[in-house]
């Protein structure tokens, strides 16, 4: 696995509704190859992470959106849950730390739900990716060649890959690294 020694990872979810696996395994790879995670959320104290509809554990969140610049990161994570990427896409904070990462050419990572904060960021035209299957449309209309694959590495700009869902972990993890380890941003 690529060495990540150096590199800050920023990890942005809503107060509640993360998928825990698009969180957890992610975070555990990026700790793996010696980077640093950072847990991003729209409300400083913890968030609540969900097993599908059940809830999860909890983590305790290490900057508000408000508090960070994607100058401190050398990436993004976006991972899934229905009502975490949906609360996202509604808080311009949020959007805006995302957008950033794009206007830097930073590599960003979303999986399942995540590239619905994407589509509000106006970053997915003319990129080819893949998502949960109900968000083919949306990803579409905002201009993104959407595929059914397990994991798609767009580097037509800044490097995004996108994942299904939680059976895509592996490859969206090995993915992310790669991206991470080989940006010089």
């Amino acid at each position: 696995m690529a060495a990540l020694t150096d590199r800050t990872i920023a990890f942005l979810v809503a107060p509640e509704g993360i998928e825990q696996v698009e969180l957890t395994e992610p975070w555990q790879a990026v700790e793996r190859a010696g980077g640093k995670p950072v847990l991003v959320s729209t409300e400083s104290g913890h968030v609540q992470a969900f097993n599908h509809l059940d809830k999860a554990d909890k983590f305790p969140v290490d900057k508000t959106v408000r508090e960070a610049d994607a100058a401190d990161f050398d990436s993004l994570v976006l991972p899934g849950g229905v009502a975490n990427p949906d609360f996202l896409r509604t808080d311009e904070d949020a959007v805006a730390f995302t957008k950033s990462f794009f206007d830097s050419g930073k590599p960003v990572a979303a999986i399942c739900h995540g590239p619905w904060t994407l589509v509000e960021a106006d970053v997915v035209r003319g990129r080819k990716m893949t998502s949960w299957p109900s968000l083919a449309t949306d990803l579409r209309n905002a201009g993104a060649e959407w595929v059914d694959e397990e994991v798609v590495v767009d580097t037509s700009g800044a490097p995004l890959i996108t994942s299904r869902n939680p059976d895509d972990l592996p490859a969206f993890c090995s993915a992310l690294i790669k991206a991470v380890a080989g940006s010089r941003n």
